[in-house]
């Protein structure tokens, strides 16, 4: 399973400052989103996760120069998060150096929407959805009555979608609900959030995700990535 270090980004910084060597003392701590991706890829990372903020709150990519000054320091693929729920907004991100988007869940409701930014993006596009139940019956869908998970992922595969960033907030994932999408071949699953230990880690790899996306808990140091690294291995 692939360990994928997130980044916050903030009105061009990163929300979370990162100082690994804080317990220690060794280091200094940079909330510079491209200094840290160049850390994290020096320790093993082999795909940084984005999340535009600002592009999440205008519904347009906002942080382009950030994601710029990322891909101009390291060599591996960056996902970006934010502000890429159309077409355009997708194209803006990949000019600017993202290699990968996730689309908010609002897509599963737009098929012209979808259509498009498949089109763009194709296989590098990931559809974010937020699998609690009480989210997902909460969420303002355009039908009889709220989905489930596995439905939405069944519908939004056969429209050519291959990969799924389940965010999980600060609850700890359903590996029930987890597992029977986890053994599909034809599709990824990245889980993001909801983890807080080594042994998390260890249980959605038993279970077949494809990734586990984390934001604070390693940029503050509660998880140590190497320490990640062979947990999911």
């Amino acid at each position: 399973m692939q360990v994928i270090p997130a980044i916050d980004l903030d009105r061009g910084r990163s929300r979370v400052v990162y100082w690994p060597g804080a317990s220690t003392g060794i280091g200094a701590p940079t909330d510079r989103p491209e200094r840290i991706a160049e850390q994290l890829v020096a320790g093993g990372a082999r795909l940084i996760h984005l999340v535009d903020f600002d592009g999440a709150r205008s519904g347009r990519p906002e942080n382009l120069e950030a994601v710029g000054a990322i891909a101009a320091r390291i060599a591996v693929p960056l996902q970006l998060a934010g502000g890429v729920d159309t077409a355009d907004g997708i194209r803006l991100a990949f000019a600017a150096g993202a290699t990968r988007v996730v689309t908010s869940m609002a897509i599963v409701d737009d098929p012209d929407g979808l259509a498009a930014a498949l089109e763009v993006a194709g296989s590098w596009l990931a559809v974010g959805l937020d699998p609690r139940p009480e989210r997902l019956a909460a969420y303002p869908w355009q039908r009889g009555g709220p989905p489930t998970l596995a439905g939405v992922v069944g519908e939004l595969a056969d429209r050519g979608v291959v990969r799924f960033v389940l965010a999980h907030g600060g609850r700890a994932p359903d590996l029930a609900a987890l597992g029977s999408l986890g053994v599909r071949p034809d599709i990824d699953i990245l889980v993001s959030g909801g983890v807080a230990d080594l042994d998390g880690i260890r249980r959605l790899r038993d279970a077949g995700i494809a990734g586990i996306i984390l934001g604070e808990a390693l940029l503050s140091g509660a998880i140590d990535f190497s320490a990640a690294l062979e947990a999911a291995a």
